[in-house]
């Protein structure tokens, strides 16, 4: 609370009260009917009136100073907030990037450590090929060209005219 508005409404309320003795003696007079002590009493109670209302007129400018302090504080708060929500957001933008590049470089990373191994027969045929200049020879054909092969429960490879002796029993 201001000042000026403890001032005004203290200063009112005391004069209020004061206004009150001199009313009281107007009373008592105007019942005796002594004029001359109704008017003294009378400007008494003018006077406590009077610097009642002046203080009231500085009891509304407190208050007014004081809305004006409320509104610059509840403005200030709404700008801290909304700075401090900006600052949020821009950290969690940076933590959302910097997971980003972390899960980019992890790819990265994983990508890079592919293994790539070549048989001895692919390592032959890359000597070949390379020395002929791209062109692929007959044999090489036919060597890629295998029979069919059935794999059995246990793994093992059986060919395709024993599997065909055999018989194949299929079940949905």
């Amino acid at each position: 609370m201001h000042t000026k508005t403890m001032e005004g409404l203290i200063g009112a309320r005391t004069n209020m009260n004061l206004m009150n003795t001199p009313m009281r003696v107007y009373k008592e007079a105007r019942r005796k009917g002594d004029t001359e002590t109704m008017e003294r009493a009378m400007g008494y109670a003018v006077e406590c009136s009077d610097r009642a209302e002046e203080y009231q007129a500085e009891a509304d400018e407190g208050m007014k100073k004081d809305a004006e302090e409320a509104r610059k504080t509840a403005k200030e708060q709404r700008e801290e907030a909304i700075q401090k929500r900006r600052d949020e957001r821009e950290k969690l933008e940076k933590k959302i990037e910097e997971r980003i590049e972390e899960s980019r470089k992890a790819d990265a990373k994983e990508t890079r450590e592919c293994l790539l191994e070549i048989s001895e027969e692919g390592k032959v045929l890359l000597k070949d090929n390379t020395g002929l200049d791209n062109v692929v020879s007959a044999e090489t054909k036919t060597d890629a060209v295998k029979e069919p092969v059935t794999y059995t429960k246990t793994g093992e490879t059986v060919s395709a005219e024993q599997s065909i002796s055999t018989g194949i029993s299929v079940s949905v």
